[in-house]
């Protein structure tokens, strides 16, 4: 059984017992627990449950592992015979969260 829900207005699918990385999420302790009712679809063996546009009484549970730096990411300008470039770049910020249960 999976669920597709919403964390901070992106769509993930959550598998009971997996961990996904979303955006940041600010003010959380590892082992935090985390609900969500924002939930898109839910899929079983049998059947699946599409909401309009949510799944009415359908939960997601969660709890919070921590954060993690992603990937760093160069930005490089360049303008041929001008003399012009310019080096920048960034790491974004996740947090990992692991599904502990889907409640249809």
């Amino acid at each position: 059984m999976y669920a597709l829900v919403e964390i901070l207005g992106k769509q993930y699918k959550a598998v009971e017992g997996q961990t996904i990385q979303v955006d940041h999420i600010n003010d959380k302790k590892a082992g935090d627990p985390l609900e969500y009712a924002s939930v898109l679809a839910v899929v079983d063996e049998k059947s699946a449950k599409f909401g309009t546009p949510y799944v009415e009484g359908a939960k997601v549970q969660a709890s919070y592992i921590g954060d993690k730096k992603g990937e760093k990411v160069r930005v490089f300008k360049y303008e041929r015979r001008k003399g012009y470039r310019r080096t920048q770049g960034h790491r974004e910020k996740y947090s990992l969260i692991k599904i502990d249960h889907v409640i249809a």
